[in-house]
């Protein structure tokens, strides 16, 4: 008799695609979502502010970091949601949100996920997926930052501002019909 086979680890992967209060949000009602973080990845600047981020000075992405349950959200999953939930072929920029901030990017840990994040992409470039070439940078992710607290889930704490409203509602109602079957149920 073999012994019953162990849970995966949990997996992080860090993702870039505009603003990252849009990630977050989009993110954090998913099933096997563990944790959301938003932060500052793959810049020259050590430990940046949001107002280091914005001037685009810094190098850095608006990311989130995201922890998963690659046995309930598998990331290939997690790379379907990334890709429904901003253009990947806009260099720098997402919308109005305009810099090299906002550029799309997938960032990883450790050289197994990296091969299979260009796998992944390098599949959605043979079947042209996209009208236009896609421009995500993939790359393992370097000087990480925590976003300041203020920026954590901020959708949720304030759905009804502008930019929440115009931008990102509209992205997770999107979201919500795409991909119900990976909605956490209503507690």
């Amino acid at each position: 008799m073999s012994a019953p086979a162990l849970p995966a680890l949990p997996q992080r992967i860090t993702l870039a695609g505009g603003c990252f209060w849009c990630l977050d949000a989009a993110f954090r009602p998913l099933r096997g979502v563990l944790r959301v973080e938003c932060g500052y990845s793959n810049g020259h600047t050590p430990q940046p502010s949001y107002a280091q981020v914005c001037t685009g000075k810094t190098g850095h992405a608006e990311v989130i970091r995201l922890d998963f349950d690659p046995d309930v959200l598998p990331l290939s999953t997690v790379l379907d949601v990334f890709f429904a939930v901003h253009d990947p072929t806009t260099p720098d920029r997402q919308g109005n949100d305009i810099g090299p901030q906002y550029r799309s990017g997938i960032y990883t840990h450790g050289s197994e996920q990296l091969a299979a994040v260009q796998a992944y992409v390098q599949a959605l470039r043979d079947r042209h997926a996209f009208a236009a070439p896609i421009v995500t940078e993939i790359a393992p992710e370097t000087n990480y930052a925590p976003a300041e607290l203020e920026h954590q889930d901020y959708f949720a704490r304030h759905p009804y501002q502008g930019y929440c409203a115009a931008v990102i509602a509209p992205k997770l109602d999107k979201l919500r019909k795409q991909y119900a079957s990976l909605l956490r149920r209503p507690a």
